[in-house]
């Protein structure tokens, strides 16, 4: 009975349940019921709507996390192995952190205009403090004996990047990924609704103009097991490798 109480499918039965009968408790288009939810699933799903947001979403997702999780690397990596430069920026880096992310997506529309450069670059400015902080701390927990030891026996740079700095990092970059690709996602539904024609943040403006809660919430479930999806397949079993040291 315990195991059952656990598994994940009890427990998603139970929220369905609970949604169900506060939806019926209420009788409110506020709340509409997870029946006329997924109903507006499918028909948007069968429009090709669904599916065509979407793959709008996903398209910027993965290229601003790309370009965010690359510079970041490569900024928090060098700034971890040189301590007075990472001195010197460090104040710049707390600036960027604490910039509220829709002032930046402003900026961005405003310095460049209403276009795809624009959208992609202030999800990139938002992400890129966070991946830069993450990796700077793993470069500077690198082992100092195993890289005199590389250093010693003349690996050169490729093989201390591959067999010493990498297995070292990789850990702190599945968990800058992990929290990176939530947080890029919702920065991206805003860039959507403030400033494109198409994606996912767009068409839940377009809902919340017409008060469908429906839409709203299928289009929401639709996107966070997507998400879902990339986390399961991807991400977890990413962090289950670089953790398999401590078995």
């Amino acid at each position: 009975m315990r195991s059952a109480l656990q598994h994940p499918i009890f427990s998603s039965l139970l929220f369905l349940l609970l949604w169900q009968g506060l939806s019926s408790l209420l009788v409110s288009p506020a709340l509409p019921t997870p029946a006329e939810v997924f109903h507006e699933l499918y028909g948007e799903t069968a429009s090709g709507q669904l599916p065509f947001h979407l793959w709008k979403t996903l398209q910027r997702l993965l290229l601003s996390f790309g370009l965010a999780m690359g510079l970041g690397s490569l900024i928090g990596i060098f700034l971890g192995r040189h301590e007075k430069l990472d001195r010197f920026f460090d104040n710049w880096l707390v600036i960027f952190l604490n910039i509220p992310a829709l002032v930046t997506i402003i900026l961005c529309y405003v310095w460049f205009g209403l276009t795809e450069l624009a959208a992609i670059s202030a999800v990139v400015a938002n992400k890129l403090p966070n991946v830069v902080v993450t990796v700077r701390e793993g470069a500077r927990a690198l082992d100092r004996d195993l890289l005199e030891m590389a250093l010693a026996y003349r690996f050169g740079r490729w093989k201390t990047l591959r067999h010493v700095i990498w297995p070292q990092l990789f850990p702190y970059l599945i968990g800058a990924a992990r929290t990176g690709i939530a947080l890029t996602w919702k920065i991206i539904l805003v860039v959507e609704l403030l400033g494109r024609s198409n994606g996912m943040g767009y068409q839940l403006h377009l809902f919340f103009q017409m008060f469908n809660v429906a839409g709203i919430l299928a289009y929401t479930i639709a996107f966070v097991l997507v998400i879902q999806c990339i986390e399961t397949l991807i991400l977890k079993p990413l962090d289950r490798h670089a953790k398999r040291w401590r078995r």
